[in-house]
């Protein structure tokens, strides 16, 4: 959360409609983000607007814990344990170490605990890093042969515009294509703790 503490409210909710998908014999991968912003808080990092690559790294490596603990307080009421995978852009393109991280995720999910993923900030250079949370959730979906990939969002869909700004802005339910026109409803990444948006998400 942008506050530097996990939004437990919101992980009980989740959690909760992951225990009924489970019920019903689905199971889920989660791709979450957390680690810099908890990290920040627990490094006392939080009154800066921006961090260097090395304290964004300490932050990451600080903050892991509290996400993952987060998570398992979460998912224990309803006796679903969690595992935690690192991933770094390396780790999906490189062919060796993508179907080392398959395996892995394979036989966590076999064994019946929620995945869940989050870049490897801690090792990750500006360079070779994904960025956001999307990207590599597309790519957690390729390795894993998820049936469907769902980006989760403080917005309801896409606008024809950002509805924050243009009152007049329209809902799009549906995109069947990605085009021009609709890359450019989508806008640039919010400010602040955000690095997607719904630029990523198309």
């Amino acid at each position: 959360a942008a506050t530097g503490a996990p939004d437990r409210a919101w992980l009980t909710a989740f959690c909760a409609d992951v225990a009924r998908l489970r019920a019903r014999g689905q199971q889920g991968v989660v791709v979450s983000s957390g680690a810099v912003a908890l990290g920040r808080r627990r490094l006392g990092l939080t009154g800066r607007k921006s961090l260097t690559l090395p304290e964004k790294q300490a932050a990451a490596a600080a903050g892991q814990s509290v996400l993952m603990r987060a998570w398992e307080e979460a998912l224990e009421p309803h006796g679903i344990g969690a595992a935690q995978i690192l991933l770094t852009r390396d780790d999906t393109e490189v062919r060796r170490r993508w179907l080392n991280a398959r395996a892995t995720a394979e036989t966590l999910i076999a064994l019946n605990v929620v995945l869940v993923v989050n870049e490897n900030d801690t090792v990750v250079t500006e360079e070779i890093r994904y960025g956001d949370n999307d990207r590599l959730a597309a790519r957690v979906a390729q390795m894993v042969g998820a049936d469907l990939l769902v980006l989760l969002s403080d917005i309801d869909g896409l606008y024809t515009a950002d509805p924050r700004k243009d009152q007049a802005a329209q809902h799009i339910p549906e995109v069947a294509q990605i085009a021009p026109e609709i890359e450019a409803m989508a806008g640039e990444a919010p400010p602040g703790y955000s690095s997607g948006g719904m630029v990523t998400k198309l």
